[in-house]
């Protein structure tokens, strides 16, 4: 993956195109964040922090900040309650939270914004078909667009991170509404191009994270994109591996866990030289860490961080790499004991000679917990969706932002 290979993009509107003065504003935020599973309050502000910057840039309009949070079911399916109190201290102005979407509080509360005020929606899977994805014609005509669109004047899409998800919020409004990227996004998008230009083989991947599904599509892109060398799979991401490789038999606790390791056996078959699997995991054990190598391995223990063997071997591909993508913490870092990996594979990268691109919330949130942040050559907080824009996959947000350039060129 080198500079005459770049990944799909496209030149869109920004927010220099539209006059946005007065006008009242959608804007597609993206401030899903971690949840603590105990106390069910947000553990990291990073994303929120981020969508502050655009929104502080709309000081003359009218904004609606829309975003999701979490999926049906689990236990970060929450309100965007907490969101709104945060976000209100990042942007220095009046912020209002409703607890609604599109139903007549919602609209009513909208239709009263004043210049200047931001308004933040509920959580929009909330909102059932939300959590659909759509073609751009067929979004436009869902109920959610058809009842909201009367009410903005222009749609602004900022949420880089759920770029690879073609829910009506995100491709939905670009037939009714004039749409353009924001700030935040077309800062992300040059500044991720401008890096990609400079890649150094042989180039390392680095997965970790609890999200086994979206690693799974992730790296099936990128790897049958051919442009990582090595993938080095943590956590449940490399239970499943070894579970593929029959080296292992534990139950996970994942649903739909039969059709992700066979997704991962095809793989295994299609890309064995590139991954690098685990030799040993730790788990917890009357309170303390205990490692167990893949052969010891018999507990349904949840595994909490890779072990140290894995450990050595991960951070001499790392030292080996020219280039080094790290989407996902190897392990609980914010657990006591099981930062180890995390910790020890983020300290090598930042003092390697390779080029590093670090995405995903809990990977910048481990980042500046160990004070490494500054260290990385790019860091984004989107995690799926940069994999997949590596991978040279179409995006649905960037198709959506195509589409409105080309009905912005027809128009003038």
């Amino acid at each position: 993956m080198t500079g005459e290979h770049l990944p799909y993009y496209v030149e869109f509107l920004t927010m220099d195109d539209l006059d946005l003065t007065g006008k009242t504003v959608f804007l597609r935020a993206d401030i899903n964040s971690p949840v603590d599973p105990n106390t069910g309050h947000l553990l990291n502000t990073i994303r929120i922090r981020e969508a502050a910057m655009t929104i502080r840039e709309l000081s003359s309009s009218k904004v609606v900040v829309g975003s999701h949070q979490g999926r049906v079911g689990s236990y970060d399916f929450v309100s965007l309650r907490e969101h709104a109190e945060i976000l209100k201290g990042y942007v220095g102005r009046n912020v209002r939270f409703i607890d609604d979407v599109i139903g007549p509080a919602a609209r009513e509360a909208i239709k009263n914004l004043k210049q200047g005020d931001v308004l933040v929606l509920d959580n929009l899977r909330f909102v059932a078909e939300e959590n659909f994805e759509f073609s751009i014609e067929e979004a436009s005509k869902t109920h959610m667009i058809k009842t909201l669109k009367d009410y903005f004047d222009v749609c602004i899409l900022d949420a880089f991170p759920a770029a690879h998800r073609a829910n009506p919020s995100i491709v939905g409004f670009v037939e009714v509404l004039p749409t353009c990227a924001g700030r935040l996004l077309t800062q992300e998008v040059r500044s991720l191009v401008s890096v990609l230009q400079k890649l150094k083989p042989p180039i390392t991947l680095v997965l970790g994270g609890a999200k086994v599904s979206d690693r799974l599509e992730s790296l099936e892109a990128i790897m049958n994109s051919h442009r990582v060398d090595k993938i080095l799979p943590c956590g449940l991401l490399g239970v499943i591996f070894l579970k593929a490789a029959k080296d292992l038999d534990v139950p996970t606790g994942i649903k739909d866990e039969e059709k992700y390791v066979k997704k991962a056996e095809k793989l295994l078959s299609d890309f064995a030289e590139a991954l690098v699997l685990p030799e040993d995991f730790a788990i917890e054990v009357d309170g303390k860490r205990k490692e167990l190598t893949i052969s010891q391995f018999n507990s349904e223990k949840p595994v909490l961080d890779i072990g140290m063997k894995t450990v050595s071997k991960y951070a001499e591909v790392i030292r080996n790499s020219g280039t080094v993508i790290v989407s996902g913490p190897p392990g609980a870092y914010e657990k006591k004991n099981f930062d180890i990996g995390t910790k020890t594979l983020f300290t090598e990268l930042a003092n390697s000679k390779a080029l590093s691109i670090a995405s995903g919330a809990h990977t910048l949130t481990a980042l500046e917990l160990f004070g490494l942040r500054d260290k990385i050559t790019h860091v984004t907080s989107a995690g799926g969706a940069l994999i997949k824009f590596l991978a040279g996959k179409k995006l649905p947000l960037f198709e959506a932002l195509k589409r409105a350039t080309e009905k912005w060129r027809a128009f003038k």
